[in-house]
């Protein structure tokens, strides 16, 4: 970056020296916080060293720092190391063919014990081991490191002295995974050292002692004690991992279980705010009634009022009616007298107009038959007119009539026909959606749910054969131990006792690991048969669909034949399409016969699975008693648990009911 290579010309300038060119070149061509820096071949002046030692301090602009090769004095190196001290980015330095000794060992310690950034270091071809003093204090500083993870040591002129101190050092150390020792001199006493120490470390995965003139038993036993470390890693991280589901799990039942009582509580409040609430609507109601029956109190009193008024007024309207009547009947009788007289003055009136009419009478006659004869003959050419004109008006009205009935029922019979074709489409292109997605989610589940049984199956299988054979390496390395010196015999005696419980542990954790396995695959079976009675299930439902489809068909047809007399023309076509309907309906049907002869070669498969797994099974019941005993202490501690909150729940119960019973409407109700 142009920034840091300005900053590293600035420092050189200070220090009264020029940059090195190539150095500058490639301070410039690094690449952000994730770059690396590499440097590797140059020859670094003093006055380069402190200047790169100013500025690596704090956040450097880069994770790797390659310095392989440059030929650095012991001056150089401490300022460089001096400044990585403090650093907080570089994850990786490279120090290989530089040839550190006595203060450069030192130096390498310092960095070890104060860095917490550095990942990885390569110090290959340097002759760390030829300075015991300085070789110590680097070893002091590894002890101390809880960061370190990658060490390369190789051609370092490492005696057995050396790898005491490097084994003293491993033995305390909880963050190294890697460390190459290739091509020292560590020999026979220094590779016991090694292995001795591996039974403390537990986080040391890889450890490569090849041109070391180390025994080929004890590089078969450092293999076997990093075998084990990897092993253990594995299983804690497992363990890790089904505690934090754990941890995750309560978390979410104590979630649950506050939720429940924040709802108990909130429902508790809800019924007292309703309570107050209706409380205050009753006394609300209470007074509304009073004033009520007051209101109807002042009504029926001003009602009785009125009644005696209305009775005194018909007493007095009964008597004039009785006045009125005898009036009438005076009338009466003087209206007959009058009519008498009047009737005997009209008959004479009548007899002489009778004698006027027959006369008159006699003179229409024959004008009347002449007048008769023509109205006839008019009358009857005038009825003929007016009924050809019905006659066209009624014809015409029938037709019209009749069109118009016929469009109407033709497009009420497309609309409904539309209507049906399109509700049929939408309910067949849902069914066979659903019943897509419901085979492909199946057939996806039930091939994940086989691939992971076989892998499981794999592991177990994998884990049983790397069982025997650690065994059968125990047995050849306590045969081969049994021909060294007496004094020997007790101590590798001690620590194959040692060794044998850790092995022990390991295979009692191993088993533990595999039961659980083993749980889980009857889970995965228990679930895989659930899924196919939810399959069977949603067949039956999709069958009972069909059906009541098929009903509905038999309905519609049934609608159909009784229009079949107003329009068979129409009719016939409905019944076409009614037909093709029919057809798509029996391809469903045979689709979904199809998917049922699917479902039955799944639960046919199921079956071949768990014929498979009863034979695995059966040999694990044993182990299955152990774990059993402890499931019912664990279910005994749940039943207490849930007695405890039955009982908290009780509690509650009968302190709402008391707190209900003594509230104002708690005493109203008892009362009522």
């Amino acid at each position: 970056m142009e920034q840091l290579g300005r900053e590293y010309a600035r420092l050189c300038a200070a220090a009264g020296a020029a940059p090195q060119e190539a150095v500058l070149r490639r301070l410039r061509e690094t690449d952000g916080a994730r770059g690396r820096l590499d440097l590797a071949a140059q020859s670094l002046s003093l006055q380069t060293c402190s200047a790169l030692g100013q500025l690596l301090p704090g956040a450097a602009p880069f994770a790797a720092l390659a310095l392989g090769d440059c030929g650095l004095s012991e001056e150089g190196v401490r300022l460089l190391l001096h400044g990585l001290c403090s650093n907080t980015t570089v994850k990786s330095l490279d120090l290989k063919g530089n040839n550190l000794r006595n203060m450069g060992a030192e130096a390498l310690g310092k960095l070890l014990r104060q860095n917490k950034s550095i990942r990885s270091l390569t110090l290959e071809w340097n002759s760390l081991g030829m300075w015991e003093e300085g070789f110590s204090f680097f070893c002091q500083g590894l002890r101390a490191n809880n960061f370190l993870q990658c060490l390369d040591l190789r051609n370092n002129q490492i005696n057995h002295q050396g790898a005491g101190e490097l084994a003293m050092a491993l033995a305390q150390n909880t963050s190294l995974q890697e460390l190459d020792l290739r091509w020292n001199n560590v020999g026979l006493l220094g590779g016991r050292a090694l292995l001795n120490c591996l039974h403390s470390n537990k986080t040391l995965k890889r450890l490569e002692l090849a041109g070391n003139n180390v025994p080929g038993d004890i590089l078969k036993a450092v293999e076997q004690a990093l075998d084990h470390n990897q092993d253990r890693e594995a299983i804690l991280s497992e363990a890790q991992n089904q505690v934090n589901i754990l941890s995750k799990e309560v978390l979410s039942l104590k979630d649950e279980k506050n939720k429940q009582f924040m709802d108990f509580v909130d429902t508790v409040d809800k019924q007292k705010e309703e309570k107050a609430r209706s409380e205050k609507m009753s006394a609300a109601r209470v007074s509304q009634l009073q004033e009520a029956l007051n209101e109807q109190y002042s009504i029926m009193n001003s009602l009785k009022t009125k009644l005696q008024m209305t009775e005194a007024a018909l007493a007095l309207s009964e008597q004039k009616v009785h006045n009125l009547g005898e009036l009438l009947n005076a009338m009466k009788q003087e209206q007959n007298c009058v009519a008498e007289c009047h009737f005997r003055e009209l008959q004479q009136q009548k007899q002489e107009g009778a004698d006027r009419e027959g006369r008159l009478l006699h003179d229409l006659s024959a004008a009347s038959e002449k007048n008769l004869l023509l109205r006839n003959q008019v009358d009857e050419l005038e009825r003929k007119c007016k009924v050809q004109q019905d006659q066209l008006l009624q014809v015409k009205q029938d037709l019209t009539n009749t069109t118009a009935e016929l469009k109407l029922r033709a497009v009420e019979a497309e609309e409904r026909l539309e209507a049906e074709k399109r509700r049929f489409k939408q309910s067949l292109e849902d069914m066979e959606s659903l019943r897509v997605k419901e085979v492909d989610r199946m057939t996806r589940h039930m091939e994940a749910s086989e691939r992971s049984m076989h892998n499981r199956i794999q592991r177990l299988e994998a884990i049983r054969i790397s069982l025997e054979e650690e065994l059968s390496q125990v047995k050849a390395a306590a045969l081969t131990e049994r021909g060294q010196a007496e004094e020997e015999l007790i101590k590798v005696r001690s620590q194959a006792r040692l060794e044998e419980q850790q092995r022990l542990e390991h295979l009692k954790e191993k088993l533990r690991l595999m039961t659980e396995s083993r749980d889980e695959a009857q889970n995965c079976c228990l679930k895989q048969k659930e899924m196919v009675a939810e399959a069977q299930a949603k067949a039956k439902q999709l069958s009972l669909h069909a059906d009541g489809l098929r009903r509905r068909l038999d309905e519609l047809q049934q609608d159909l034949d009784s229009k079949e007399e107003e329009k068979v023309t129409e009719l016939n076509k409905v019944k076409v399409e009614l037909q093709e309907q029919i057809g798509h309906l029996e391809a469903e049907r045979a689709a979904q016969d199809g998917l049922r002869e699917k479902i039955a070669a799944l639960e046919r498969q199921l079956k071949a699975l768990s014929s498979n797994h009863r034979e695995a099974l059966l040999d694990k019941e044993g182990e299955i008693s152990l774990l059993l005993e402890k499931l019912r202490v664990k279910e005994a501690e749940i039943s207490r648990v849930r007695e405890e909150e039955a009982q908290r729940a009780s509690f509650l119960q009968n302190a709402i009911m008391a707190y209900v019973q003594g509230s104002p409407l708690g005493t109203h109700s008892s009362r009522k």
